[in-house]
């Protein structure tokens, strides 16, 4: 009965520690995002495959990568936006990974109901997301900060987890972030 109860109390704790820990997506502070090219659905660049953070070069850039396309998603992206349009211009876009999780067309509908003025939306074709970047399956958002080609900051967030809290805190970051 020990032995159960001691076995059962291990696993418990294992459970509750591995629970805890940190979800780890894509390059981390101080690592370099990488190039990639993925297909535009909003902007300028509508149609085309552009790779926008080869475009950034030395400058403050913002990624998001999504899984899923949702209410939160839209506040996300539009304080994304507005931040973006009041600091000048700094480069951000959105990233929705694997071609079956929204078309470029519904994609582009949802940008303009969005009201991204600045902030371009593409979609980059496999779900796994670019190969070196790593970004954690259980990752329904990955946001990544970046300037002088390094991680500023990175956020990993799984489904439900971009609470009211965390996009206050990630609009803090940015402001912080861009005024550097």
């Amino acid at each position: 009965m020990k032995v159960l109860l001691t076995s059962a109390l291990l696993l418990s704790i294992s459970a509750i520690s591995f629970a805890a820990d940190p979800l780890v997506s894509g390059p981390q502070v101080g690592q370099r995002p990488g190039p990639y090219s993925f297909l535009v659905s909003s902007g300028p660049e509508r149609g085309q495959l552009t790779c926008y953070v080869c475009e950034t070069a030395e400058k403050p850039g913002v990624i998001v990568f999504a899984r899923t396309v949702s209410g939160q998603m839209a506040k996300l992206m539009q304080k994304i936006d507005a931040q973006a349009i009041a600091m000048g211009g700094p480069k951000c876009w959105l990233t929705v990974l694997g071609e079956k999780t929204i078309s470029q067309d519904e994609l582009g509908k949802w940008t303009k109901e969005t009201g991204l003025k600045s902030t371009p939306t593409g979609v980059f074709d496999d779900p796994v997301g670019p190969p070196a970047y790593l970004l954690a399956e259980q990752a329904d958002i990955t946001i990544l900060m970046f300037n002088n080609k390094k991680v500023v900051h990175n956020y990993a967030l799984k489904v439900d987890q971009l609470t009211e809290k965390q996009l206050t805190e990630i609009e803090q970051k940015l402001g912080t972030f861009w005024k550097k």
